[in-house]
């Protein structure tokens, strides 16, 4: 959502910076925010925390040979701003002279968002709709935020560019015990609205009765055999292991670092023909969309990977002049404290043709993912290993008993190589990535995909293929 430019303190700015950048630096740009949320946290049955948070301020940078230099402070006025590349510039060897493009007085502090909290009534009735659902339920947390971010970016070219954004997240935890055995369940719903109603988009007795579902299903599961199998992911797993194993190693100052596995490989066939990967911040309310990136530049869809062959990697304004390489619209700032760098937006593989039962008998025996938990992941080699905290056994070609204690071992790349099918539901899950300390809002998605042959780690020696 956009906002339209601010008063003429702003515009001088703008002015100004374009006779800097090619002058004296390479590259300039103002960056300023205003951020508030609200967060509630309900537990016990009752109301346990509420907590609300605001902040602006503004961050300067120059680039220089490559290199960005950068301050920020908490004043957003444009006098503010100024100061703030007047010390950035100083520090690049640039001091300025003269007189300042804006005054104290020239207008006022950048807007401040101003929010609504998430009412807590309906809080009371999901926690009494899980709790009646099952006298298992020992503890059930809700959790539900809002949050609203304002910025402006002054750019070298002169341009000024703002955006609006507002963010929803319920989240439900449930644990249920049985004899001594404890399972928890989690579902999340979480995507852009309006500073409007928190609850009108959402069906929060649903996602709670999902978390309910979830625990009580791991109390039934065995422990995971263990071994090389065929690996059906679910279009519910939600695109982890894609943003995890590979997205990352997509961002173009990663591969510029030489971290990446997939430096120096555009052109080459990366992965399956049947898998093409795209990442698009225009998705209408997905949790990671934006009309502008934090650096001014549209946000665009970008086809990374096509029928298997890299096409392109995810740019900032520092990593695309490096590496002379498009602006692909994905320079993201966790704040104005922050620099920018590439970050995937809404990262998704595009579904095929396959109908979910034709993926499990192409398996015929092996594992079903159905929900990722954390992992870890080495970009430079692409070795990953994924927890799973909710998958099924498949038996004849079809959906056998719950299994817990699984975990997916393999390497990106190469297990990029081994789908063997797609099918053609595609689901989004949302999320926050962090990078280098800062924490941005994503969606990954995925259909349900076949993956031939994958180590999973169990408790048990399994007897499956490879």
């Amino acid at each position: 959502m956009k906002v339209e430019p601010l008063a003429d303190g702003w515009k001088s700015l703008g002015e100004h910076l374009a006779g800097l950048s090619g002058r004296t630096v390479d590259y300039s740009d103002i960056f300023v925010q205003s951020a508030s949320g609200h967060s509630v946290v309900f537990e016990k049955g009752r109301v346990e925390e509420v907590s609300s948070a605001a902040s602006s301020g503004v961050g300067a940078r120059v680039i220089l040979n490559e290199h960005s230099l950068f301050s920020h402070s908490p004043d957003s006025s444009p006098m503010g701003a100024w100061r703030c590349m007047e010390e950035t510039l100083a520090r690049a060897g640039f001091p300025l002279v003269g007189k300042p493009p804006v005054t104290p007085g020239d207008s006022p502090d950048f807007e401040p968002i101003r929010l609504k909290a998430p009412a807590t009534d309906p809080l009371g009735e999901i926690d009494r709709s899980i709790r009646n659902a099952s006298p298992l339920v020992r503890q059930v947390t809700l959790r539900a935020k809002v949050s609203g971010r304002r910025t402006l970016v002054v750019r070298g070219d002169g341009k000024i560019v703002s955006d609006l954004r507002f963010h929803s997240l319920f989240a439900v935890q449930v644990t249920v015990e049985r004899k001594g055995t404890i399972q928890t369940g989690y579902e999340v719903r979480a995507f852009q609205t309006g500073p409007g109603n928190f609850w009108d988009d959402l069906s929060p007795l649903e996602v709670g009765q999902q978390a309910l579902a979830r625990a009580l299903l791991m109390l039934e599961a065995c422990q995971c055999p263990a071994g090389r199998m065929p690996v059906v992911l679910s279009g519910l797993a939600g695109g982890t292991m894609i943003h995890e194993a590979c997205g990352h190693g997509l961002e173009a100052d990663i591969v510029q670092k030489d971290y990446s596995v997939y430096r120096e490989r555009l052109g080459e066939q990366v992965a399956s023909p049947l898998v093409t990967l795209v990442d698009d911040a225009t998705i209408p309310k997905a949790y990671g969309s934006y009309e502008t990136d934090d650096e001014g530049t549209p946000a665009q869809r970008t086809v990374l990977i096509e029928q298997g062959v890299l096409k392109a990697y995810l740019t900032d304004v520092q990593s695309a002049r490096k590496g002379g390489l498009p602006l692909t619209g994905n320079g993201r700032r966790g704040s104005y404290r922050n620099l920018p760098l590439p970050r995937m937006s809404n990262t998704f593989l595009l579904p095929g043709e396959e109908p979910f039962e034709g993926l499990l008998e192409k398996a015929g025996k092996g594992l079903l993912v159905t929900k990722m938990g954390g992992g870890q992941v080495n970009p430079t080699s692409g070795d990953f290993v994924f927890q799973v905290t909710e998958a099924f056994l498949i038996e004849n070609g079809r959906i056998g008993k719950p299994v817990r204690g699984a975990t997916l071992i393999g390497n990106g790349p190469e297990t990029l190589k081994q789908i063997e099918a797609i099918g053609s539901d595609l689901h989004f899950e949302p999320g926050l990535c962090g990078k280098d300390g800062q924490s941005v809002p994503v969606t990954d998605g995925q259909p349900s995909l076949l993956i031939r042959n994958l180590l999973v780690g169990g408790c048990e020696i399994g007897d499956g293929e490879g």
